[in-house]
């Protein structure tokens, strides 16, 4: 199943971390949280992806074809350094597509773009590139595929400490409880869409605006409610993630679980 990456945003929220890298370049510990995602992916056996590339195309373009294996992979140095032997390889079973799609087009426009390189696929996944878990991917897509439906995707809380509040008459404040504490659910970027989701989509139209309305209006869209997901938006977002991750035990490194459960 290919698996469409969303990697033009300029990533204004990181600041100065975006300054010199496009958004899904910024590293979490030594490898950029693109390569974390993509790693997330190819783990469950979806290792045909699809790069919708935008700002500082050429920096995401540049990291894989001059990919190190060394630097997350073991290696044995031979004939004092003439040669080296990797005990294992990122990518190599990996198909990368990568697609200039505007700099400045939206998701929906940058999904339309790569719509023949997704001939054939009758199922396809797809990611905002900015957010990790520990799902059990084929949990989603089997919700998925019972459902019947066009369009589905993680339904998060939302990582933000802000607070929501509520009013009485007057004015009169009637609640105040963090936004993690309550019902509300944000979209987490992590979808499964049937090829008929272009059939709902317009030229210039953003994604989840009048595409997901029209799926609403038909009830083919529908949402898989998680409690892990951590987002990479802001400075802080990234910080969080950063902290988790030189703890040692990153809970979206799930390919690491793997390869201790097969050895």
């Amino acid at each position: 199943m290919k698996v469409v990456l969303f990697c033009g945003g300029l990533g204004t929220r990181l600041g100065e971390l975006t300054e010199d890298v496009p958004k899904p370049l910024v590293k979490i510990g030594y490898r950029p949280i693109l390569w974390h995602l993509m790693k997330y992916y190819a783990s469950y056996g979806h290792k045909d992806f699809i790069l919708c590339l935008g700002y500082k195309a050429d920096k995401i373009k540049d990291y894989f074809l001059n990919y190190n294996e060394f630097t997350s992979n073991d290696f044995t140095m031979l004939n004092g350094g003439r040669d080296i032997a990797v005990g294992r390889s990122d990518i190599s079973d990996w198909n990368i597509t990568f697609v200039d799609t505007g700099l400045r087009a939206n998701i929906g426009q940058r999904l339309k773009a790569v719509k023949k390189y997704l001939e054939g696929e009758d199922v396809f996944l797809a990611n905002y590139s900015d957010g990790l878990t520990d799902l059990h991917l084929p949990d989603l897509i089997n919700f998925f595929n019972r459902s019947g439906k066009v369009a589905s995707f993680l339904c998060v809380k939302p990582p933000h400490s802000f607070h929501v509040v509520a009013l009485k008459k007057d004015n009169l404040i009637d609640s105040i409880e963090y936004v993690r504490d309550t019902n509300t659910l944000i979209n987490g970027g992590f979808f499964v869409f049937k090829k008929e989701i272009f059939e709902y989509m317009r030229p210039g139209e953003e994604l989840v605006v009048e595409p997901f309305q029209r799926l609403i209006h038909e009830e083919q869209l529908i949402g898989y409610p998680y409690p892990n997901w951590w987002c990479m938006d802001t400075f802080k977002e990234h910080q969080v993630l950063t902290d988790i991750y030189n703890e040692g035990n990153a809970p979206w490194e799930v390919w690491k679980t793997k390869t201790l459960e097969s050895a």
